[in-house]
């Protein structure tokens, strides 16, 4: 019924088999036997795409497909160093390459700790599901499009979405890169968070939105807390969330890097890495058996 999608690049491909494997382990092995796993890259080697594919197949999963693809000639790359092009590489799937009626896209990033398939439930086919940025939740607010209340001060306040986890039906994949497309030739001076402000620009004039509760992207926040108290100025949530079904670990310091304190979702992301690492091992692939050199979300 559905394909789990990824964007993934050399540099990021040991994350995304974390990210994969603790996938898995989330759901059922007939749900796993029944579901795709596609993948879009810009500059995967055939090697580590055939690793990325006996790895899908070792965990179950039924089906895997990757494709080499090139974002949109418009892609426009403002915030931060660590964000390549590959993330505007998500606007690619296609109803085709899925081969399923819908994609559950996820970051690289992040690490499933329970079944994230619950929003296509009741999600309409003409709809995109999507949970709010938690750090920039309304237009106007932060860095959420910046510039574009004060032209248009009407949508101040409206909502505004993070995009590294989606729930859509294949059938609105052409409209979402039709309408972004729209958005990056229009709206270039209101993007500061690259393909996330732009699938935004889109959907203020198109209602497609399903909001999905929070518990499918939540944002871990202890190893910012663990160097500042900057993020108690844009949520009051507790760092230590009681039922996520996914954990984001959203800016540079990524759970994998050395650097990054070693708080208690940091040493859970590390044992699936170690995890993965095994695995890897037994497949006979040792050059992706080491921690990526850079971040990308």
């Amino acid at each position: 019924m559905y394909a789990f999608g990824l964007c993934v690049d050399e540099q990021y491909l040991l994350p995304s088999l974390v990210t994969l494997g603790s996938l898995a382990e989330t759901i059922s092995a007939a749900e796993r036997r029944s579901a795709a796993v596609r993948v879009l890259t810009l500059d995967l080697t055939r090697q580590h795409a055939a690793t990325m594919a006996a790895f899908v197949d070792r965990i179950g999963f039924g089906s895997f497909g990757l494709r080499w693809a090139r974002p949109s000639r418009r892609a426009l790359k403002v915030d931060d160093d660590y964000i390549t092009e590959t993330a505007y590489l998500r606007f690619k799937f296609t109803r085709r390459f899925l081969d399923r009626p819908y994609l559950i896209y996820v970051d690289a990033d992040t690490l499933p700790v329970d079944d994230i398939t619950g929003p296509l439930a009741d999600l309409g086919t003409d709809r995109l599901g999507l949970v709010a940025d938690e750090f920039n939740s309304t237009i106007g607010q932060r860095t959420a499009l910046p510039g574009l209340a004060q032209d248009r001060p009407d949508l101040a306040g409206r909502p505004y979405y993070n995009s590294g986890m989606w729930w859509t039906s294949a059938d609105l994949l052409d409209t979402i890169r039709a309408g972004v497309e729209v958005a990056l030739a229009t709206g270039r001076r209101y993007l500061y968070h690259n393909d996330q402000d732009a699938l935004n620009l889109w959907l203020l004039d198109h209602p497609h939105v399903q909001p999905v509760p929070g518990r499918y992207n939540t944002y871990e926040l202890s190893r910012f807390l663990a160097r500042s108290d900057w993020t108690r100025r844009h949520t009051t949530r507790d760092p230590h969330p009681t039922d996520p079904a996914l954990l984001h670990f959203v800016g540079s310091a990524k759970p994998w890097l050395t650097t990054t304190p070693s708080t208690e979702h940091v040493r859970l992301y590390r044992t699936a890495l170690a995890r993965t690492s095994r695995e890897l091992r037994r497949l006979g692939d040792l050059g992706i058996d080491a921690q990526p050199s850079r971040s990308r979300p």
